[in-house]
């Protein structure tokens, strides 16, 4: 039933299910459990190997589709914003694929399907997984799917980047100076906190923003400023 379900969300039916049942295998489990099989067969370690490259290759092709103007070092960084550990597990999470990975006890005991490292290198894993049954073809709608978010266009470029390091260069470039960020002030429960944060520039305010981690508010407050920035060219700070 897991791997029913894991198929229907990715929008893909394999063919070979063995293939699809070793990129779900974490070394801790064929250490265990799969000593009599080849290496290349007791893990999805190789898959994984293999589903890294896939992913850049096809990450790099529907962003220069979906970004005709966008030179050769806003789409590095693009893809770099997509093809990452972060992304990877938050794709892998709403996935749900932490419940299908077969883990070993140790990993099992200590919450290894809910670890960024382990779901998103299954899901590299996988993605090679979806290249060995069904090739190019296959694998291309599916990355299209899983990573949909990333590839809207609506969204814009801006999306992609990193806001504290984009507000810093332009800061520096246009100031001279570099934004600091203070924490206003909490609200909520400990399970559902907000942080606020607020931007400062030469001890003066650029923007403020909310997040539900400290680093999640600095990154919006520093799109909120750039946003300010932007409509205010002139602003003198």
């Amino acid at each position: 039933m897991k791997l029913t379900r894991l198929q229907e969300r990715m929008g893909y039916t394999f063919g070979d299910r063995r293939v699809l049942i070793q990129a779900l295998t974490h070394r801790s489990y064929g250490h265990e459990r799969l000593q009599e099989l080849p290496l290349a067969l007791r893990d999805n370690e190789r898959l994984e190997f293999l589903g890294d490259a896939i992913l850049d290759a096809v990450v790099s092709d529907i962003l220069l589709e979906t970004y005709p103007e966008c030179n050769e070092g806003q789409l590095t960084k693009m893809r770099a914003a997509i093809v990452n550990e972060r992304t990877l597990a938050q794709v892998a999470t709403g996935l749900g694929l932490g419940e299908a990975i077969r883990l070993g006890k140790g990993e099992e005991l200590t919450g290894g399907g809910t670890k960024p490292s382990i779901v998103g290198s299954t899901l590299e894993a996988l993605i090679a997984a979806v290249y060995l049954d069904g090739g190019f073809h296959a694998v291309y709608p599916v990355v299209r799917h899983l990573f949909a978010r990333c590839f809207q266009e609506e969204e814009g470029q801006g999306s992609f980047y990193d806001h504290k390091t984009q507000l810093q260069e332009l800061v520096q470039a246009r100031f001279k100076v570099t934004p600091s960020y203070h924490l206003r002030g909490t609200r909520g429960p400990d399970h559902a906190k907000e942080f606020e944060i607020e931007v400062r520039m030469r001890g003066k305010a650029l923007a403020q923003a909310s997040g539900a981690s400290k680093k999640q508010a600095e990154q919006n407050a520093a799109r909120r400023a750039i946003e300010l920035m932007g409509s205010e060219a002139g602003m003198d700070l």
